[in-house]
């Protein structure tokens, strides 16, 4: 049992050494990288917002049209 032990917490020393290896390897993005994307990723939201704002406001026009011809 005492084995069992000692071979799961080695596994999971091994495994948080080889994940500090491997950050070591990541290259970060500076900080205007980080600024540069965020404002990409905030305009695209903006911009789809809009579109599908403006999809949702004509498909109540149309619905609204729909029932006064029927109604």
């Amino acid at each position: 049992m005492a084995t069992s032990k000692k071979k799961f917490f080695t596994r999971i020393a091994d495994w948080f050494r080889g994940m500090k290896s491997e950050l070591k390897k990541v290259i970060w993005p500076t900080a205007r990288q980080t600024t540069n994307n965020t404002l990409v990723v905030l305009a695209v939201c903006a911009a789809s917002a809009i579109v599908l704002g403006g999809f949702d406001w004509l498909a109540s026009k149309l619905v609204q049209v729909l029932i006064s011809l029927l109604g």
